[in-house]
């Protein structure tokens, strides 16, 4: 059982044929025995070339990040210079002008947010649905329980619900409009 190699022997393949096939010459078979890249080695000098050009396009994209950064930071450090040279401000203004540059601090986000949640709570309104879509709803509950493995027996119950639905979003729509 373990007398025979588990992995065929290494040695390349040398095709030997008493003549050569039809429409193959022996020039053709020459030289692809006697070539030494093979399609592992085309794929590795590939793979490397792609690599190169994703490295050259990164460090060209890198620096232009970096270009673009030290602009917007020329243009930031300008800007408070300038405002300071055109007017004269007291310490108000110059706070105020500060904390636009800095944005809002957390006091007046935590504010903000609590208005908000006040507003939400106001507009929520939960209405009951009436009875008629209830009563959909609850059948078509109740088939698909009672049908678990086969849900398209409540094809009745579904349109009934989608029915009710309808003449509901009608009704809606047609108070909204008028």
């Amino acid at each position: 059982m373990g007398s025979s190699a588990s992995k065929p022997d290494s040695a390349p393949h040398v095709w030997k044929a008493s003549a050569p096939p039809t429409g193959v010459s022996q020039h053709l078979v020459e030289s692809i025995e006697g070539s030494h890249e093979t399609d592992v080695s085309r794929l590795q000098a590939l793979e490397l070339h792609i690599q190169e050009r994703v490295a050259a396009e990164l460090k060209r994209l890198r620096a232009q990040e970096a270009e673009g950064l030290r602009e917007a930071q020329k243009k930031l450090s300008e800007l408070p210079a300038a405002a300071d040279e055109d007017q004269p401000q007291d310490d108000g203004a110059r706070q105020q002008q500060q904390q636009q540059l800095t944005g809002p601090t957390r006091h007046e986000v935590s504010k903000a947010i609590d208005g908000l949640r006040a507003r939400l709570e106001e507009r929520r309104q939960v209405r009951p649905l009436p009875d008629g879509l209830e009563r959909a709803r609850n059948e078509v509950t109740r088939c698909l329980r009672e049908n678990d493995r086969r849900p398209l027996n409540c094809w009745r119950e579904v349109e009934a619900f989608k029915e009710e639905v309808r003449r509901l979003e009608k009704g809606w729509v047609d108070k909204v409009v008028s």
